[in-house]
């Protein structure tokens, strides 16, 4: 295929291995049509979010990915902070270009979303393999940005010297046997992952996302587990989220793998009571409820 990766699935590459996508939230929320729920439970506003990535590579082939992995391409040499941070705000401007012509946007949201405020960088890929990633933080901060760095935790030393608003660590495996199972590792990082959940307990605001699928990690030696790591992480929160039958994860997993909310929830519960946190909010929508040691 010689077309661009970007021309197929709506992907903006930016330089040498970064790349900015307008996520289904920020095209719901333009419209007034919802909301993401990182908007409901923290504050952020969906049509002002950048998604974007700065390593369009990746050390996990994880089987409930979503993401297009033939974006994960060879390259030479790292761009510097600044101009990916330049050049992600300008393809952002170049995919809401596509947004004046439809009559239900909403054009003052529209007019907002051209001074995008917060950045989600996860997208695809593994963004602890960029080697400046503390400094692509520090660069999206000076130029007013809230930052939601989401992360496999195979990187503890980059965990460690990150300071993103929000630091998440995405969780699938419960133990040794279902990482190198579920998130199918080019080499087994289980330890490195539990050093990362380990940080957690030292930063000042920290989530652990679980995804959910069903038939696979919501056993319960798998809710157990997931409880002893909570605990030695002790993050701000918990994200319990289900499994979504949708994008490449469809060549790997069937729809029957996609847990109902009210699943979500019943596991949620379980969990919560064992960790002595309390269920704070949810999004059915999203078929995610949200956990906190806060009331």
């Amino acid at each position: 295929m010689e077309k661009l990766i970007g021309e197929i699935k709506g992907y903006q590459v930016v330089g040498k291995h970064s790349a900015v996508k307008t996520c289904f939230w920020l095209k719901k929320s333009l419209k007034d049509e919802g909301y993401c729920y990182k908007q409901k439970f923290y504050g952020i506003n969906s049509h002002r979010c950048l998604q974007m990535t700065p390593a369009l590579v990746c050390n996990q082939y994880c089987i409930h990915c979503w993401r297009p992995l033939e974006l994960l391409k060879k390259f030479e040499g790292w761009d510097e902070p600044e101009f990916i941070v330049e050049e992600s705000i300008k393809a952002q401007h170049r995919l809401l270009s596509g947004f004046h012509g439809n009559p239900k946007v909403n054009k003052v949201k529209l007019r907002e979303a051209y001074k995008p405020n917060q950045v989600a960088i996860s997208l695809v890929g593994e963004p602890t393999l960029y080697p400046k990633l503390p400094e692509l933080i520090d660069e999206f901060k000076k130029r007013g940005f809230t930052t939601f760095l989401v992360s496999n935790g195979t990187k503890p030393e980059v965990i460690e010297v990150c300071e993103p608003t929000q630091l998440y660590i995405s969780l699938i495996a419960y133990n040794e046997e279902s990482h190198v199972a579920l998130n199918r590792p080019l080499e087994n990082m289980w330890d490195r992952i539990v050093k990362s959940l380990e940080i957690l307990k030292n930063k000042s605001r920290s989530v652990v996302r679980l995804t959910l699928i069903k038939n696979l990690n919501m056993s319960e030696k798998a809710l157990k587990c997931f409880s002893e790591l909570l605990s030695r992480a002790s993050p701000n929160f918990v994200e319990v989220k289900a499994y979504m039958f949708v994008g490449s994860s469809r060549f790997r997993l069937k729809y029957e793998n996609m847990p109902e909310h009210v699943e979500v929830k019943n596991f949620a519960e379980k969990l919560a009571k064992s960790i002595d946190y309390n269920v704070v909010d949810e999004s059915e929508a999203s078929r995610v409820v949200l956990l906190s040691y806060e009331s």
